[in-house]
């Protein structure tokens, strides 16, 4: 199989879909790789890395796409990419198309293959391609919050953990998976005052036995989840339902009662937010402040430290692009249940319920194509 790898081209997005270990070990599968010029360069994989790893260099994205059978990235295709992608292409990458119309149209209308990262799935419902970014993006999401928390940046000044004699901060956490978890562990090694709030009480059973004393546990609800904002210096928001839009937990007559200068990250931003006053931002432009609440909405966290997610990330991608490769697309996900859920758009046809939902398009169930799809 012909692999093509893109240049990223979101703003400030420096991570890359494959590294050059990846590019060797396909290569010596029997495979072709392309990679753009410079698309390891942000992560800091060079040309030459790519090279003697056996992959070919060549100058631009529309190359890439006019040649390959598959094309594997980070981010979803952005506007300049859409007219590239060409009919039965196949595309695995991140998409979360819940949060976004018109790349949903754009993907159907090239009748292309949209494999996507975020909903592959587990037998124990856990996201394996998933839970690497979503561990770093809920660390960033602490060391930001504490940073817009400083007065120099807008915030009110507080110290995560104080000191002797001061308070410490209190930071909410909403939603008890992968983001929360990581971001309120890394907040209560600060020394801050965290509070973690899901709606699964086995999982908070879960929480409350490995966090540190300094966390408490709280089943999310409306009253509770005002209650805990109006107390807080940073809530981070870290709501996930696979492949389908976030539920609003904040809304915007809660910031009313917020504390001014407190700060929100909302990592669920790129599944449209689970707090209604957010939107996306980028790492040029990371926050804006409503009725004096600081918020960062950074959709693509991790591509700050792009060494650390590229690595991290095609570790779990690695395995599923071989067997892709390998198998063609429809044997590999006859033999792997994992990837069928990652199965979001066919040539033309939503094939993902929770998208077609989101913007009231039609489903199509995948037993209308492949009669082993279950």
């Amino acid at each position: 199989m012909l692999i093509g790898v893109p240049r990223e081209i979101k703003p400030n997005e420096n991570r890359v879909a494959l590294v050059p270990a990846g590019a060797e070990q396909l290569t010596r599968d029997g495979h072709s790789v392309l990679i753009e010029d410079n698309a390891g360069i942000g992560s800091g994989f060079s040309n030459e890395e790519f090279i003697q790893a056996g992959a070919q260099i060549v100058g631009s994205a529309a190359e890439v796409y006019g040649r390959a059978d598959m094309i594997v990235k980070v981010k979803e295709p952005i506007e300049p990419e859409w007219g590239l992608i060409r009919e039965n292409q196949l595309l695995f990458t991140y998409f979360h198309f819940a949060a976004s119309r018109e790349l949903t149209e754009a993907i159907i209308a090239s009748k292309s293959i949209a494999i996507a990262y975020e909903t592959v799935e587990d037998p124990d419902g856990s996201l394996p391609l998933l839970i690497p970014m979503s561990e770093i993006a809920g660390r960033m999401a602490t060391q930001e919050g504490a940073k817009y928390l400083e007065k120099t940046t807008g915030g009110r000044g507080v110290l995560l953990g104080g000191v002797p004699g001061t308070p410490r901060a209190n930071v909410v956490v909403l939603g008890g998976g992968v983001v929360g978890t990581q971001a309120a562990r890394i907040a209560a090694g600060f020394g801050a005052n965290v509070a973690i709030m899901d709606t699964n009480l086995t999982r908070l059973r879960y929480l409350d036995d490995v966090m540190p004393k300094n966390c408490t546990t709280l089943m999310s609800n409306p009253s509770t989840v005002r209650e805990a904002a109006n107390a807080a210096d940073l809530v981070i928001g870290g709501v996930l339902i696979p492949g389908a839009k976030a539920p609003y937990l904040i809304t915007r007559d809660m910031l009313a009662d917020m504390r001014r200068g407190a700060v929100i990250v909302d990592v669920s931003v790129d599944q449209g937010g689970c707090v209604e006053t957010s939107r996306p931002t980028t790492h040029e432009n990371p926050i804006f402040t409503v009725d004096g609440v600081i918020h960062y909405g950074v959709a693509n966290m991790p591509g700050a430290v792009p060494y650390t997610s590229t690595i991290a990330l095609t570790n779990a991608t690695m395995p599923f692009v071989r067997s892709i490769a390998g198998k063609g697309f429809e044997k590999a996900l006859e033999e792997d249940k994992r990837l069928r859920p990652g199965l979001n758009i066919y040539k033309g046809h939503v094939t993902y319920k929770a998208v077609a939902d989101a913007f009231d398009m039609e489903y199509w169930d995948a037993k209308n194509f492949f009669d082993w799809f279950i």
